[in-house]
């Protein structure tokens, strides 16, 4: 991934964020033409067609709103996702956006799939990833299995420089045991990324990263928490 990559803790396609999308869309170079985006609602793939709609239909207002070109493929599960009609549209796009859901179904789904190659494509030439909650997570080295009762984890995707990357950080519920019983178990150079609601971790591999949005990111290792606030610089060489 060369462009920019956006962590998003919750409140994609809402208003609070505008900013925040506002810069992800001014870093494309578009050359006076209006930037294209692909909203992708597939972690919510197994929650139904009202809620697939919905993601869908609110990210492609919000990205309108900012003047963008955006279109809504109905990626949702593998099938999908290896479906070769999609694979011109995440080529040719300079910001592709991954709403929230399931993280795991996300990952399986999107993992080796011909949606996932054609995406990075986008993101070798500059394209924007950007993440919410479950699409932010999956970018992590290691993922919460939900689907264990006990306290487990799968791989991810290993691109951004963290064991862990928990959204909803400041209304966690569930993930505070989590965030605690995974924290017991990582290495002294480990660390775990949490992400507020309406907050974002925005930056490029090898590059600067900062906090932006309405709240904190926290950095985390075994024994230690930062915390930064927008416009602070986050260090995660």
């Amino acid at each position: 991934m060369n462009g920019l990559i956006a962590l998003v803790g919750a409140g994609e396609y809402l208003p609070v964020m505008e900013d925040v999308d506002r810069y992800l869309l001014d870093s494309v170079k578009v050359d006076g033409r209006a930037p294209r985006v692909v909203c992708l609602p597939t972690a919510a793939g197994q929650e139904g067609d009202e809620s697939i709609g919905r993601w869908s239909q609110m990210g492609l207002e919000h990205f309108h709103k900012l003047g963008a070109e955006v279109e809504a493929p109905r990626i949702i599960d593998r099938a999908s996702a290896d479906d070769p009609q999609y694979e011109s549209i995440l080529e040719s796009a300079d910001l592709i956006y991954f709403s929230g859901g399931n993280p795991i179904h996300l990952f399986e789904t999107m993992n080796g799939s011909r949606a996932w190659a054609a995406a990075q494509k986008a993101w070798s030439r500059g394209a924007v990833y950007a993440g919410c909650s479950a699409g932010a997570m999956i970018l992590a080295k290691r993922l919460p299995n939900f689907r264990n009762m006990g306290i487990g984890a799968i791989n991810g995707f290993g691109i951004v420089p963290a064991d862990y990357v928990m959204p909803h950080f400041d209304h966690a519920g569930p993930f505070k045991v989590l965030v605690g019983a995974f924290r017991t178990q990582m290495k002294e150079d480990q660390r775990m990324i949490g992400i507020d609601e309406n907050t974002a971790l925005v930056g490029k591999l090898g590059g600067e990263w900062k906090a932006m949005g309405a709240s904190k990111v926290h950095v985390m290792t075994r024994k230690q928490t930062k915390l930064y606030a927008a416009g602070e610089i986050v260090p995660l060489m």
